[in-house]
């Protein structure tokens, strides 16, 4: 016997954080009887509708897309948007473990995993995410430390595990920064750079925990090996 939630995950529909919003609104039927409650225990083969359609098991598949710009880092979008999805060639009701902003490129993972995005993506397993944000304006050696020792954003401290000022161009006005971060709050690079006084112009993710995006050209995609699965799961 599982949590719902639980078993809509790991039939692949989505993560369990989306499904455990899906039985609250009523949209899941479980034998033909709406759920709307966290709590109920179930068998994993029981009869499962999400807004009217049988959801069955499938079998589980993992990508790396290097997400390219003005892409939706959604399954579906309400203003007809391209998403991350609709570039992925596969019939499986597969959804981005996180997001990447809309102007951000970079290493972005998908799924149908429902445990496997859980895992990831709850703050506890501190998954270190690591960018390169193109900056205006030369960042300076005293700002440089301060972004190392940490600063506060609004209400809350932001340390990252590491920065690094790859290179500045004077003539252009214009530095590229890499910094690697376990918190993952919306637009935290680009409020980082910008509580210093710096516009980030550019960012791309470079790499997820142990997962580099390598050569993988701007919009290519492939599917995470065997052993690539085995290291997120152990991270």
């Amino acid at each position: 016997m599982e949590r719902l939630q639980k078993i809509i995950a790991n039939r692949g529909y989505c993560s369990r954080r989306k499904a455990e919003e899906l039985i609250l609104n009523k949209k899941v039927k479980v034998n033909g009887k709406i759920i709307d409650s966290l709590g109920e225990k179930f068998e994993s083969n029981i009869k499962i509708e999400i807004e009217n359609k049988v959801i069955n098991l499938e079998k589980k598949e993992y990508y790396i897309l290097n997400k390219p710009r003005k892409v939706i880092s959604s399954a579906k979008d309400e203003r007809g948007r391209k998403t991350v999805v609709d570039i992925i060639n596969t019939k499986a009701r597969i959804y981005p473990i996180g997001r990447l902003d809309y102007d951000t490129t970079g290493l972005l993972l998908l799924t149908n995993d429902g445990d496997f995005a859980n895992k990831l993506m709850h703050p506890k397993n501190k998954i270190v995410k690591t960018y390169l944000a193109k900056i205006e304006g030369i960042l300076e050696i005293e700002e440089l430390y301060q972004l190392k020792k940490g600063l506060n954003i609004d209400d809350y401290f932001v340390k990252p595990v590491k920065v690094k000022l790859k290179k500045k161009n004077l003539e252009k006005n214009v530095s590229f920064v890499e910094i690697s971060l376990i918190e993952g709050k919306n637009h935290i690079v680009k409020n980082i750079f910008a509580t210093i006084g710096h516009e980030v112009i550019k960012l791309k993710r470079l790499s997820y925990g142990p997962l580099e995006l390598g050569n993988l050209k701007e919009g290519g995609y492939r599917s995470l090996t065997a052993e690539e699965i085995k290291m997120l799961k152990k991270n």
